[in-house]
Parts: structure tokens; sequence; C-alpha cells
């Protein structure tokens, strides 16, 4: 195709993307086809995929349904929840897929969690905690996600959902949401290192790991060293580090180093222009060498914004020695994965779930990674294919109304459908709406019943 104007380099973009998207939703749905033992469940994974990316208010069973054309909610909901689908094997399936078309000797696995907010205690795992999401401490859903990021592109390709220690031992809500009785209470690290050891046992090739604060402990960063990851993890300024001279806090370190020994270096482009920041690195001795491991190259990493004086601490690992540059690089692809939560947030519903089950959470968060797994490959093949002329690369919402408008199919707006799901929404609200006053009728009258042993109280 010949291109003349940035329309029709638009336009070409377009088309390859088009194509790009057939081939790479079939790609991903062959990559977990035997993980659903019926040819109806499968399929309505692939529709539920394609759903979850189109321009919708909200997405949930019924919004999903209705944009789809079914008469109702309950084929999405059966698949949720009790469909013959090994939801653990699609996952293994689905990272091994994405890592191998964002393959990169240099890729990067980032750790971070994220909270949905919850209405109720009767989700899984939902209880007041603190998310960073949230701002604060909230009623809410925290789960621990792992992205795979490298120069070609990057997509999660794992989580965790978090239960309390108070969630994990109470019986009666692990029966009520059928959570797997192997499922013990594991701290956020604890999670991160799993998923971890689920990518090395993957055969996942990535040399560096990355994560925040929050995981910045001892114990996941010898699991790191243990599986052969070099890594960059935030600590707190109150970190405490083993010198020769000493164990000195991440701070008191800081006020040691020279001024000639900080270096400006650019961390990426913002709206306002390349954000720069200073850096200064300190070799400081490995505290996390497993038995039987070389000691490595250990480091404290320092970053200093330029206006504030405002500083960030990183301990940092590599087998062989690197640049302050490089451990830069990695360390700023921990933003990776807000990128993430936010495009799996936006467009691909991660958190507009409205399950309350084990199983059913598990398989929406799937269908979400797997929505933007699909996204990620799309773009990454139509970046390589298309001419960059006068424009930047296609971002993943850009490319997201590219698709809308040409071969993601369009929700069902007939007037006959939208009366249809009129009628049956407000009768289903009707119905719930008669069996919480019975309910708190019943509750209210419990109140009143006679408490004597020889006289048992009759519901009504």
């Amino acid at each position: 195709m010949i291109v003349t104007t940035i329309k029709d380099q638009v336009a070409a973009e377009a088309a390859i993307a088009e194509r790009a998207w057939t081939d790479v939703i079939g790609a991903a749905m062959a990559a977990v086809a035997d993980c659903f033992t019926r040819r109806e469940p499968r399929l309505l994974a692939g529709e539920m995929c394609e759903a979850m990316l189109m321009e919708l208010d909200t997405r949930n069973c019924w919004t999903l349904a209705e944009a789809l054309g079914h008469c109702g909610p309950h084929r999405l909901q059966h698949f949720l929840a009790r469909a013959r689908v090994d939801h653990d094997l699609a996952r293994d399936r689905l990272a091994a897929w994405i890592t191998s078309e964002l393959a990169d000797d240099q890729a990067v696995l980032v750790v971070d969690e994220t909270g949905d907010e919850k209405s109720c205690t009767d989700a899984v795992g939902a209880a007041h905690q603190y998310s960073g999401a949230l701002g604060g401490v909230g009623l809410c859903q925290v789960a621990v996600h792992l992205t795979y990021a490298s120069r070609r592109g990057h997509a999660m390709i794992d989580r965790e959902l978090y239960l309390t220690a108070a969630w994990a031992a109470d019986e009666e809500r692990r029966l009520l949401t059928h959570v797997p009785d192997e499922r013990e209470f594991a701290t956020k690290p604890q999670l991160s290192a799993g998923m971890l050891e689920r990518a090395s046992t993957l055969g996942i090739h990535a040399r560096w790991m990355a994560a925040d604060e929050v995981y910045g402990g001892r114990e996941l960063r010898l699991a790191a060293r243990r599986l052969g990851f070099d890594y960059t993890v935030a600590v707190k300024t109150d970190h405490r580090v083993a010198t020769s001279a000493g164990t000195f806090t991440a701070a008191e370190l800081a006020g040691q180093v020279p001024k000639n020994a900080w270096a400006r270096m650019r961390t990426g482009h913002g709206l306002k222009g390349d954000r720069h920041y200073d850096w200064a690195l300190i070799d400081v001795p490995a505290d996390d060498t497993p038995t039987g491991h070389a000691a490595g190259h250990s480091h404290l990493v320092i970053r200093r914004h330029r206006y504030t004086g405002e500083l960030s601490f990183y301990r940092c690992y590599c087998a062989t020695l690197v640049a302050l540059a490089t451990l830069v690089e990695v360390i700023c692809c921990r933003w990776k994965i807000e990128e993430d939560f936010q495009l799996g947030k936006s467009a691909c519903g991660l958190d507009q779930g409205q399950t309350t089950c084990w199983n059913s959470w598990m398989r929406w968060s799937l269908i979400s990674m797997l929505a933007a797994a699909v996204l990620a490959v799309t773009r990454l093949r139509t970046t390589a294919h298309a001419t960059r002329g006068r424009l930047v690369p296609v971002s993943a919402r850009e490319l997201l109304r590219l698709l809308r408008a040409t071969v993601l199919p369009r929700p069902r707006r007939d007037l006959d459908h939208l009366l249809h799901w009129s009628a049956w929404r407000r009768q289903h609200q009707r119905r719930a709406a008669a069996a919480h006053r019975l309910w708190n009728n019943i509750t209210a009258d419990a109140t009143t019943w006679p408490h004597r042993e020889d006289q048992e109280p009759q519901l009504p």
C-alpha cells in the first residue's frame, strides 16, 4: 500500500492491526485450548475475551452477556463458577505463550499489588486492608500480580489473591467461597516468591526481578537469588545495611555520598518532557546469598529528586557486574506493571468482576489478563510492520480504538434486545429486593424469639 498522507498511514496501520488481531487471538486461544474439557466453554472464553475489550461503561456478567447478544447472564456465570475449566493450567499456558511472543534475554519480572474496592465482605478475600489503589485502608480485595516486561512489550502473566490472616483462618467464609483447602495464609512476599518459582518452573527466561519496598525484605531477595534472578527492589529509608565500617541505615549511607559521585540520568518521558533524577551507587556486602551460590555483586542505589532532594533507595544484585545505567533502567522498568494495571482496569475489566467465589475470581482475572495479553502482542506485531513516518508508535489505547472500529464485534444494541434486557434486569431486581425484605423481616423477628431451651422458635 502506498502511503501518501498521515491519514493513509493510520489506515495502513489499522489494516495491519486487523490482520494481526485475527492471528493473535487465534494463537492465544490455541495455547489454552486443552484447558477446557468441552468445546462450549472454550468458545465462550474467546467471546468473553473479545467482550472485555468492547466499548462498555462497565464490565460484569450482565453487561458482557447483553453486549454479546445472550438472553441472560447464566452462561457466563456458569462458566465462571462451575464449568469444567483448569484455570491454573490455562494461566501457565498463557504465561508461556506471552513470554514466547515478547521474549528478551534482559526481560524483567515485575511484582506489585493492586486493590479492588468492594461493598461487602461476601467476596472472597474482601477485608478492611491497605491498598495503594484506594489511597489507604478500605474494604477491598488485594491481589499480587507478576508482569513480564521486555523491550518488545509487557503484560501480566500471573496473579495471586491475598487472604489476610483472619480471612484465611475463617473456616465458614472459606467454605462459602470455596477456597481450596491447601490455600493457607501467605504474606505478599511469599505469594511473589511462589509466582517467581512457578515462572522458573515453566522455563520463562528473564534475567531480572523488580519490586517496590513492600517486597524489599530479605525473604523475597533470597528467593530471587535461589531461582537465579538478578534483582532491583526498593527498600525503606530505615533499611539497615552491613558494611565493613559498621551497620548503617540507607539514609545514613546517602549522607556519606560525595557531591561528585552523583550522576544525572534520564528515567523516562512525561507530559512535561523528559524526567531526570540524580543517582548514586554504593557497593555493599550481600546479605542474601543462598547456600552454594556465588556472592556476585550487591549494591545500594540511591535516587535523588533534582528539586526537592527526596531520596529513594534500591537494593540491587547482579551475578555479573553491570553499569549504573543498566540498574537504573531495570529500576524504572517497575512502572510497567502500573501501566498494566491502568490498562487492565480501564479496558479489560480487571477490577470490575462482581465475583464472590474463588473459581469465579480466578477465571475473571484470567480472562482479563488474556484480553490484555492479546492486545499487547497485537500492538507488537502492528508496530513491527507499520511505517513510522511522522507519527509516534501506536499506543495500546490508540490501538484499541482502531480495533473497536474494525475487527472487534460491536455490542448488540437493537431495540428488541434492549427491551428484553430491560425487562430481565427489572424483574431480577424486584425478586432480589423482595428476598432482602424477607430476610430483614426474619432477622428482625429473631430478636423477639423466646430463648427458653424447651421452646424452639418458629420461622414465619
